[in-house]
């Protein structure tokens, strides 16, 4: 019987199917970490509201009337941005990027990292879903060389190394829906 640490009764650390516990839970941490969040956040946006002026001392509104802009996060469909628009300029003026590849990167890619996310969470063809996130972060580190910018690239490279070691903890996969894949 193996407990956490991976140990059975014999000392080899492995479990009757060969698969050490601490390499699943290495594996289960991954998947959850790479799967999560990214695709969502290509479909939020801020909107500003306007609120009443709150006195610190009563914590009762203004009697002025006095009111504060404040902006505030929301998610959407209609918010799909898969290129930031801090970006776009530049990637519009790169030549080795044609306008309809950035077009279609723009809409595919928040659906894109969430349809990943969502097989490698439920362990639908999760080595496919890493390959297939491998190449999301290749094109999107491609783009980033070309506009010269070298803290995304950094970031994107943590992300393909994090989804190389998944790989290679794969085979650890305990908890899928298809392990073949």
């Amino acid at each position: 019987m193996n407990d956490l640490t991976g140990k059975n009764p014999n000392g080899s650390g492995a479990g009757p199917d060969g698969c050490r516990a601490d390499y699943t839970l290495a594996f289960l941490l991954l998947r959850g970490w790479l799967a999560l969040l990214t695709g969502i956040e290509k479909f939020s946006a801020y909107r500003t509201i306007q609120k009443p002026l709150i006195d610190p001392v009563t914590g009762m509104e203004d009697p002025s009337g006095a009111m504060l802009e404040v902006k505030v996060k929301f998610y959407a469909l209609t918010n799909n941005a898969g290129i930031p628009a801090s970006l776009k300029d530049k990637f519009a003026n790169e030549p080795m990027l044609p306008s309809f590849a950035l077009a279609a990167f723009n809409q595919l890619l928040g659906p894109a990292l969430i349809v990943t996310g969502l097989m490698l969470l439920l362990g639908l063809g999760t080595r496919l879903s890493l390959v297939l996130q491998g190449l999301i972060y290749l094109m999107l580190t491609a783009g980033l060389i070309l506009i010269k910018q070298d803290d995304g690239i950094a970031w994107l490279g943590i992300h393909l190394a994090l989804v190389a070691l998944a790989l290679m903890l794969a085979k650890h996969n305990r908890f899928a829906l298809l392990k073949q894949w």
